[in-house]
């Protein structure tokens, strides 16, 4: 997730360098081939291209909504699970209770940090890319390697569990499923041993429930992918306009070309109105198609996605805080103005 409120153009232009220099070299050639070889047959009506402009701007304002729809929902999961997190420490914290401190301290601790093993095993789960999974440029793959929060495996959650439960849910399907069945277990054995009664094992059993859904969601959304329809043809129509775009607009800036201006000077004036604005015309679609694009899967580990290490690090520190730790790690800190 990006910090700052202001972008800054070296990581857009890490994005869009590519189509900036395409548009330019595509605008000049266009500008070429029309004034000095005297292709004239490939200037186009502007009107055409004014309705396939609007229904072009209908269609990525309709992806962007629903892309940003998608982000707000696995943000919005995430925020409960931040709540229920602190719900499940005050209740086990409340709950148990026995005789001897050093045993319930640590029957807490094991509770507790088996719960941040399965954070971040669902972190790490959602994480793995998808063959739908959008494809960056070399700069931006660059980025993202250097700050290697991406396709990392399930041994994040080898310091929060046993080495004997690591090695028996690490291989599993879906390790962050296993853990809170573990978790469930755990409370079950101490409802036998008479330590919680049905009541507080009801509660305790509740709020495991609640992580089971709260996984579920993201789960739908991770697996189920933007709407090809609505995501691969807004690119096809976004780039069937700006590749029309030059030819409708070289009869329009050769309309606007002062005929007081001596001939010789024309061509120069009209290069210097009709290519910088063509390109801008053509970044700027191109750009909103994109920005679409970069949210429709929220679990990417990207610049734009739910910060879900800065979330289990807050949801850890909370935790490790209610049992009174004092070694508690710091926050997490954003690499180039990205959140993860």
């Amino acid at each position: 997730m990006l910090i700052r409120r202001n972008i800054s153009w070296k990581l857009i232009l890490r994005y869009t360098w590519k189509e900036l220099i395409f548009f330019l070299i595509y605008s000049l050639t266009i500008f070429f081939v029309y004034h000095d070889l005297g292709w004239y047959f490939i200037d186009i009506p502007f009107e055409p291209l004014t309705v396939i402009g609007i229904a072009v701007s209908f269609y990525l304002g309709f992806k962007n909504s629903q892309s940003y729809d998608r982000f707000w929902e696995g943000r919005k999961i995430w925020g409960m699970i931040v709540n229920w997190s602190r719900t499940w420490g005050v209740r086990v914290l409340s709950l148990i209770s026995i005789d001897d401190p050093v045993v319930e301290q640590e029957i807490k601790r094991d509770l507790f940090y088996r719960h941040i093993a399965w954070l971040n095993a669902l972190r790490v789960q959602l994480r793995q890319p998808r063959s739908w999974s959008l494809q960056e440029g070399l700069l931006i793959e660059r980025l993202f390697d250097r700050h290697a929060e991406r396709n990392q495996d399930s041994s994040e959650a080898h310091q929060y569990v046993g080495h004997s439960e690591y090695e028996e849910t690490k291989n599993r399907a879906n390790p962050a499923t296993h853990l809170i069945k573990n978790q469930a277990l755990i409370i079950q054995r101490l409802r036998k041993d008479q330590v919680i009664d049905g009541f507080q094992e009801m509660q305790l059993q509740e709020a495991l429930g609640k992580f089971y859904d709260f996984q579920g969601m993201c789960e739908r959304i991770k697996n189920t992918p933007f709407p090809r329809q609505y995501g691969y043809f807004s690119k096809v129509f976004t780039w069937i306009f700006v590749l029309l775009l030059p030819l409708g607009l070289l009869n329009i800036f050769e309309n606007h070309v002062s005929e007081d201006i001596e001939p010789a000077r024309q061509i120069s004036f009209l290069f210097l109105q009709m290519i910088p604005f063509t390109v801008l015309i053509m970044w700027i679609f191109t750009t909103m198609e994109y920005v679409g694009d970069n949210s429709e899967d929220p679990f990417e580990g990207k610049a734009n996605d739910v910060p879900m290490t800065a979330l289990c690090r807050t949801i850890e520190i909370d935790l490790r805080d209610m049992l009174n730790e004092e070694d508690l790690p710091e926050t997490i800190k954003p690499k180039d103005d990205i959140l993860y």
